[in-house]
C-alpha cells in the first residue's frame, strides 16, 4: 500500500512540476531566469502581471479569446441539443451515416479548413472578428456535442416524452422544463469540451485574425524579439491562460464525473 502511495505521489509531483515551474518563472525577472536554475524567486516581482493587466495589447488578447470561446460554446450547444434529440428519438433514412459524417468532421485536422474559411470570411466581412473563429470552431465542436448529448438523451426513457404529451405539455415547454434538467450532466460535459477545444485551438484562431480579434496565444509570440525572449512575461501570460480552463473544470467537475460514470465520456 505504501508503494502505491509513493508511486501516486511521484506521478502527481511529475504532473504538477511544469505548472509550478511556470508560476515560479512568472514571478522572476528576465535576468534571474537566464542567470541559472532556482527553485523559487529570490527577488519576487509582479511586474510581469502588471504589464499584462495594464497594456491593452496584452489584456485584449484574453478578452478576444474568451469572447469567441463563449460564443462558440453557446452556438455549439444551441445547434447540438435539437440535433442530438432527433438522433436519439427518431429513426430516418441515412441517420447512422449522417451521424458518422458529423463525427468525421471532428477527425479532420483544422489545417484542412483554414484556407476555405479564410476566403469565405474575407468575402462576407467576418474576417478578424470573434464571430469568424467561433463559427469556424463550430465545425468541430457541434459534432462532438451531438455525440455526447445523444448518449445522455438516449438514456432517458421515451415514456417521459409520451407522458408529457398526454399531460398537455407543448414540445418547447416539455423540452425546457422537463427534458433539459434530466440531461443537465450531459450539457455540462458538452459545454466543458466545447470550451476547452475552442480555448486551446490556435491554427484557425491565428489564420482568421490579424489585429482586432487576435487571441492571447497569438499575442504571446510577440515576446520573441531581437533582444531575445521575455521569459517572465511569457510565463505570466501562460499562468493567466491556464486560469479560465481551471475555473471551467471546477464548476463542471461533478457533471464530468457523472459523465464518466455513465460511460459516454
Amino acid at each position: 500500500m505504501n508503494a502505491r502511495r509513493a508511486i501516486l505521489l511521484t506521478y502527481l509531483l511529475a504532473l504538477s512540476l511544469p505548472i509550478y515551474w511556470l508560476v515560479n518563472m512568472s514571478f522572476k525577472t528576465n535576468t534571474e531566469i537566464t542567470a541559472g536554475v532556482s527553485l523559487w524567486p529570490h527577488a519576487p516581482t509582479l511586474a510581469n502581471y502588471v504589464r499584462i493587466f495594464t497594456d491593452p495589447s496584452w489584456y485584449s488578447g484574453y478578452i478576444n479569446s474568451l469572447t469567441y470561446v463563449v460564443i462558440n460554446t453557446a452556438l455549439s450547444l444551441a445547434c447540438a441539443l435539437p440535433a442530438a434529440y432527433a438522433f436519439s428519438r427518431y429513426r430516418f433514412l441515412g441517420d447512422k451515416h449522417l451521424f458518422f459524417w458529423l463525427l468525421s468532421n471532428r477527425m479532420a485536422p483544422p489545417a484542412v479548413f483554414a484556407l476555405p474559411f479564410f476566403n469565405l470570411y474575407s468575402a462576407v466581412g467576418l474576417f478578424d472578428t470573434p464571430w469568424a473563429i467561433a463559427l469556424a470552431h463550430c465545425l468541430f465542436n457541434v459534432p462532438l456535442a451531438v455525440w455526447i448529448l445523444e448518449g445522455f438523451m438516449s438514456a432517458v426513457p421515451r415514456e417521459i416524452d409520451e407522458t408529457a404529451q398526454i399531460d398537455g405539455y407543448s414540445f418547447p415547454r416539455f423540452f425546457g422544463r422537463i427534458f433539459l434538467p434530466l440531461i443537465a450532466n450531459g450539457i455540462g460535459v458538452a459545454a466543458f469540451f466545447c470550451f476547452m477545444f475552442s480555448w486551446v485551438e490556435l491554427l484557425l484562431a491565428r489564420t482568421l485574425t490579424t489585429v482586432n480579434a487576435k487571441p492571447i496565444a497569438a499575442i504571446m509570440t510577440r515576446t520573441i524579439s531581437a533582444a531575445g525572449m521575455d521569459w517572465g512575461l511569457l510565463a505570466a501570460a501562460g499562468v493567466l491562460t491556464l486560469l479560465p480552463g481551471a475555473l471551467v473544470i471546477w464548476f463542471v467537475r461533478n457533471h464530468i464525473a457523472k459523465g464518466f460514470a455513465l460511460g459516454r465520456v
